[in-house]
């Protein structure tokens, strides 16, 4: 079996520990989903595992021909080449294999006389045998296509940054490594992608580690989900679903030892005040234990349920009106008379193909992009926050502290209770030590989560949203979504995340591309839903071609009769191949049995089982097959 092991990982940055004396063991068929808030170091420990990093405290051990597969957040692609290039230009072995065959045959065609070229053929023809690498361009295509990208000779330097994203998805995917390595894969696919990629990780023969805050994503891939939390990684067996109910029950431990550890240190703190006379030796251990854990108070680290309720001007009914409105840009249409009336207290999703224009009528609602015919009004009472996929430069050499100020040194919240800049700044899942440190050495996303809580303490009653779920981690959505949620204005929301979707938009607004957009009300899911019972009658009901008659000689197939001399050699072996399966198959079920306290052994075992019953059900199929000819 193919495992990485890591023993006592160790990373800072500045004065940040991002990890601290990690150990675990990532197996052949893991599935794991790692979380954590932005800067708490998933793609730190990504970039350890990649060996792309300085070199950790720590230890990774493989097997030598271990070999890992990683999809950044930003692909780094040679902007000079075309798709099909830049996707073979990596140096994973099928890649450098196939380059090197090509290298050989232009050789050898050149000069077929000379015995060196020949030789040199001959060796790269055998080793693209040997990794079965000849059908690596009909499967990068096929990968290309299920990801929305079809021309295949366009450069690279004329793509959006998404584009780029999937070409580079495409390279690693082709690679089949030992471990893949996946970092935010799902930005920028939309539903349609999104749904291949669920299926074919289902299928892959291969560890996977993703970085994702595509919760129902994570729901279909992971049977494990790791959480790194202040330095240490908690590991949860089963997928995001069962995650969250353990990681519930743990805080609620964690908050009931944090009370018991305050009651005990108040009683210690009483009993040093009262001051006993005669200091014995036997009271002097506990002396020794009170100023323990005084030294304690304050730097356990427990979460607790955040909340984020702040006040905003009255809303008038009408909010934004568009009438008749037309656009296009770069010879595309985005718009075309297209007319809506957006109300107080709405809550409006956009999604559609990439590239419709879900971003370009934010604009417009922004005063960002004027229409090329049309009107747009905009009510008087309106207050607008845009939370754009581009934000402001934010002031590097300014600390978290003093950039929030900017907007006020405190604001008010929904009961009128003033609320200061640090609650404001905990709430959002920035502690307190964390208050005084400079802008540049925060993660990216950890300023995307600093933009928007400045953007929310301007207390908008319009919020503006432009695919939020891109940058932001699974905890800062949560509380994002729970402000929606008691959030007393309207809403719009572009995003291709199902789940966020469904917590924060009641009404749907579907781009299809050349200005057709579709209207739903109801959540995302019934929407995917709908769409698909629609597409799957549609195809039932397409008139199916008449049949030939069939009594046609030239239609009559010809009938097989026996075994072809493969399927024959195949008949021989097939049942001593079956009988292997069973025993493996009872092997991993003793295993089991005798690992029934060990729940990570367990989900692995039971992905091994899996993964035999589906061998033994196309052995079976194929035996059937075969039977019917065999002599």
């Amino acid at each position: 079996m193919q495992t990485l092991r890591a023993e006592h990982l160790h990373r800072t940055y500045g004065e940040k520990t991002l990890f601290d004396d990690l150990n675990f063991i990532i197996n052949e068929h893991d599935r794991i989903g790692l979380i954590g808030v932005n800067g708490s170091g998933k793609t730190s420990l990504l970039n350890t595992l990649a060996g792309i990093a300085n070199e950790p405290d720590g230890e990774l051990t493989t097997p030598k021909d271990y070999t890992i597969g990683y999809l950044t957040q930003k692909p780094d692609l040679d902007e000079n080449l075309t798709v099909m290039d830049a996707v073979f230009s990596g140096d994973q072995p099928v890649f450098v294999t196939i380059r090197r065959y090509e290298a050989a045959l232009a050789a050898y065609g050149a000069h077929p006389e000379d015995d060196t070229d020949q030789k040199r053929y001959l060796d790269a023809e055998a080793q693209m045998n040997e990794e079965e690498a000849w059908t690596a361009e009909s499967d990068v295509k096929t990968i290309l296509t299920q990801l929305k990208i079809t021309d295949l000779s366009q450069s690279i330097k004329t793509m959006s940054g998404g584009q780029i994203k999937r070409v580079g998805l495409a390279q690693v995917l082709i690679q089949s490594p030992d471990l893949l390595l996946l970092d935010e894969p799902t930005n920028h696919l939309d539903f349609d992608s999104i749904a291949w990629l669920q299926q074919y990780l289902a299928s892959y023969k291969g560890a996977l580690l993703v970085v994702t805050h595509d919760r129902y994503f994570l729901d279909q891939i992971a049977n494990q989900i790791w959480e790194l939390d202040f330095g240490k990684l908690y590991q949860y067996p089963g997928n995001y679903q069962a995650y969250v109910q353990q990681k519930a029950e743990r805080v609620n431990l964690e908050a009931e030892a944090e009370k018991k550890q305050k009651r005990l240190y108040q009683q210690e703190l009483a009993w040093m005040r009262a001051g006993a006379q005669a200091r014995s030796t036997k009271q002097q251990a506990r002396i020794n234990r009170f100023n323990d854990i005084e030294s304690q108070q304050g730097t356990r680290q427990v979460e607790h349920h955040v909340a984020i309720s702040l006040g905003q001007q009255r809303l008038g009914k009408k909010v934004i009106e568009l009438k008749d409105a037309s656009l296009s840009l770069g010879g595309h249409v985005i718009l075309k008379d297209f007319s809506d009336l957006i109300q107080g207290g709405e809550r409006i999703g956009i999604s559609g193909e990439n590239g419709a224009g879900k971003s370009s009528l934010l604009n417009v609602i922004a005063d960002r992009l004027p229409l090329d015919s049309g009107i747009i009004s905009i009510g008087e009472t309106v207050k607008m926050a845009y939370y754009t996929q581009q934000i402001e430069p934010i002031p590097e050499d300014k600390r978290m502290i003093s950039y929030l100020s900017e907007v006020g040194q405190q604001v008010t919240d929904k009961q009128g209770n003033s609320v200061s800049v640090t609650e404001l700044l905990e709430q959002f899942l920035f502690p307190r030590f964390m208050h005084g440190t400079l802008i540049r050495k925060l993660s990216g996303g950890e300023k995307r989560r600093l933009y928007l809580l400045k953007l929310l303490m301007e207390q908008p009653n319009v919020l503006l949203l432009d695919e939020p779920t891109n940058d932001l981690d699974i905890s800062t959505l949560t509380v994002l979504e729970d402000y929606i949620s008691q959030f007393a204005g309207t809403v719009i929301t572009v995003s291709h995340d199902r789940y966020f979707l469904d917590k924060v938009a009641d009404r749907l607004l579907i781009f299809d591309g050349n200005g057709k957009i579709d209207r739903y009300s109801g959540q995302f899911s019934s929407y995917l839903a709908a769409s698909q019972a629609e597409s799957k009658q549609a195809t039932k009901a397409k008139p199916k071609a008449p049949a030939k008659p069939a009594n046609s000689p030239s239609d009559q197939p010809k009938k097989k009769v026996k075994l072809t001399y493969a399927e024959q050699k195949e008949w021989e072996g097939i049942e001593g191949e079956i009988d292997g399966l069973e025993d493996q198959k009872s092997q991993v079920q003793t295993a089991m049995n005798a690992n029934g306290d060990d729940y990570g052994k367990l989900a692995e075992l039971q992905s091994q089982l899996d993964d035999l019953d589906q061998q033994l059900d196309d052995k079976m199929t194929r035996w059937e097959y075969l039977s019917e000819y065999a002599e």
